[in-house]
């Protein structure tokens, strides 16, 4: 797809992986909206935004009308979303309010502004809950561990009935831990890797929790590109796809990776799980995305080793403005 002076919308532009589509998008030549609440407790930060070239809507997708902001775009990134598993665990109700009824309301704006755009929603492997089988392909059983990947589901289905019912041209990308600049690290709200980073860099041991368990990350350029190529790809069109990303390792393997790659910075200690987090951790998990590679050419191209490094050098100048 020829991004040059394509209108296009990022929901959730903001936070982490929206930004990073935003720059990409920008640098491309698109005209960029970014749409974001800044919702508490979520990945939006101003600074994620800084020197792209994008207009910020700052509003609430629950509240703000949305057909104006959505008038005439070619292409919707849709990236909002409430991510965190216990927050969705002690407030289910703010997190269908995010992840499903406002995902109607975008929907419903859509129909009305923008008729013809193609949608990239951003979905989760988290509703697999514990894999049956190793590595998890788009037809595993969907069996939801906690009230997030309930919510998240639901967005995601009102989407594909969405393509079948309209004909809308829509994809959703079921991601895995996805990792690397402007992730939210100041705690683990978006992923375990996001608070080891900050530990890392402020000199302080950071705990594994279990350390078996095997988990595949994928770095955020890569994310991006995937996000790109679904949309560029007419065979996408109303299908759901898995994206992975490094050869799956254990979290007390990706512990010692992180030691390696940062030196005596990086101390940790291990420890069983909480037990409000071990009744939805899923244990291991590493998708099967070989249908998004064959119908995009998409791979990942950043080792994990790589893509620890490349995130330490970018968060250390950079630190004050995650904390």
């Amino acid at each position: 797809m020829e991004w040059k002076d394509r209108k296009v919308l990022v929901t959730g532009g903001a936070g982490f992986l929206g930004s990073n589509l935003c720059h990409a998008l920008a640098g491309h030549g698109a005209r960029v909206t970014a749409l974001d609440g800044f919702l508490f407790g979520g990945g939006a930060n101003p600074a994620n935004l800084d020197g792209a070239n994008v207009d910020l809507v700052r509003a609430d997708i629950r509240e703000v009308d949305l057909r104006p902001i959505c008038e005439g775009v070619d292409v919707i990134f849709n990236l909002a979303a409430q991510t965190s598993h216990m927050g969705g665990q002690k407030d289910p109700l703010a997190d269908i309010a995010v992840n499903a009824v406002a995902q109607v309301r975008l929907i419903q704006a859509v129909r009305e502004a923008a008729p013809t755009a193609v949608v990239v929603h951003a979905s989760t492997r988290q509703f697999y809950g514990r894999p049956l089988h190793l590595p998890v392909d788009e037809a595993h059983p969907v069996n939801p561990p906690d009230a997030n990947g309930v919510s998240k589901f639901a967005g995601e289905q009102y989407w594909m009935i969405e393509h079948r019912t309209a004909g809308r041209p829509v994809v959703s990308l079921r991601l895995t831990n996805c990792y690397g600049p402007r992730l939210r690290i100041r705690d683990a709200r978006q992923t375990f890797l996001g608070i080891w980073i900050r530990c890392v860099l402020e000199r302080k041991p950071f705990e594994v929790w279990g350390g078996a368990q095997l988990r595949d990350m994928t770095y955020v350029d890569d994310v991006t590109e995937a996000f790109l190529a679904a949309a560029a790809t007419p065979e996408c069109h109303g299908k759901v796809y898995n994206i992975g990303g490094s050869p799956p390792a254990s979290l007390l393997e990706i512990a010692e990776l992180m030691q390696a790659v940062a030196g005596p910075d990086a101390t940790f200690t291990t420890r069983e799980f909480p037990a409000d987090r071990a009744s939805i951790d899923i244990g291991s998990y590493h998708a099967d995305d070989s249908a998004f590679r064959a119908a995009t050419g998409w791979a990942p191209g950043v080792s994990l080793e790589d893509g620890i490094r490349r995130s330490l050098d970018w968060y250390r100048p950079r630190l004050a403005s995650y904390l």
